[in-house]
């Protein structure tokens, strides 16, 4: 099981996502506590189960997550949740390392 927490910024709405990955059915499931409610009607409406490699090696986006948002979410490209959402599951799936990102602004 792997947990991150993404902090994205200016609206405040922190995410904690938790990724369990079931090698057998090379499924992850996701469970997604968000103070955005477009994250949360996202994953009410998407399940908490999804084939790992569709989520994690589709192009960028390309995946489920990222269709939906394309159609729901307001315009808002740079959101990192969607990506930490991602993230966390393709660590979880050791389809990459668990490390961090970070944006920074430099003066």
């Amino acid at each position: 099981m792997k947990k991150l927490l993404i902090d994205p910024g200016v609206c405040g709405f922190r995410t904690l996502v938790t990724a369990v990955y079931d090698e057998d059915e090379d499924e992850v499931t996701l469970r997604v506590d968000s103070g955005c409610q477009h994250v949360r009607e996202m994953m009410d409406t998407l399940g908490d189960t999804f084939d790992s490699f569709a989520l994690c090696l589709s192009r960028p986006g390309k995946n489920e997550l990222y269709q939906f948002a394309a159609e729901h979410f307001p315009p808002h490209a740079a959101c990192p949740v969607l990506a930490g959402i991602v993230k966390c599951a393709e660590a979880e799936c050791g389809l990459a390392l668990p490390r961090d990102v970070s944006f920074t602004f430099e003066e």
